[in-house]
């Protein structure tokens, strides 16, 4: 259970409402951050729009990449939420249940391209507060992508970071997005 409660429903301003009505269409329920985020409505219209304009179908990112990076980071910053839903959304784009299990191993796994990676190398030394991103890594980045997608890469990045950390400090748990074969 989440160290912070949700109010009652009606508590909420209508376009909080409106957003959490668009969630239950998309996934069936309305996702637990977004009554957190909720609390705050400015807070929720900002991260709505920030996360609408990183997670487009025109993204240079791949939506499978911007997944397991996802999945990455959320490991790292242990926010089952975040784990949870971005396990399911790979899952669903036909990522084997072995990649997931080995994702932590990424460097030396060759089920993982090196695009993807130096995408994961990035995002973990991004979200390792004792670590700064160095040339090398930015050499080797540089070698899989253009500026425009490092660019987007670091925003994501970024963005996974600020999701995780806040539900992984507010004890948001997972939601049950990912069954996975026993």
């Amino acid at each position: 259970m989440s160290r912070i409660t949700k109010k009652a429903l009606n508590l909420y301003p209508l376009l909080v409402r409106l957003i959490f009505w668009a969630q239950q269409l998309k996934y069936g329920v309305t996702l637990e951050p977004s009554w957190i985020w909720g609390r705050s409505s400015k807070l929720l219209y900002g991260l709505q729009v920030f996360y609408r304009c990183l997670d487009r179908k025109q993204s240079p990112v791949s939506s499978k990449l911007r997944a397991l990076i996802s999945n990455r980071v959320s490991q790292l910053n242990n926010c089952a939420f975040c784990t949870d839903i971005s396990a399911s959304k790979l899952l669903r784009s036909g990522v084997p249940h072995e990649n997931l299990v080995t994702l932590e191993n990424y460097e030396s796994n060759p089920i993982f391209s090196e695009k993807e990676r130096v995408a994961l190398a990035y995002a973990e030394t991004m979200t390792d507060s004792n670590q700064r991103v160095d040339d090398l890594l930015f050499q080797r980045l540089r070698k899989s992508y253009s500026e425009d997608e490092i660019v987007e890469l670091t925003a994501w990045i970024a963005f996974q970071n600020l999701s995780s950390k806040f539900n992984a400090a507010l004890e948001i748990p997972a939601q049950g997005f990912c069954q996975t074969p026993k």
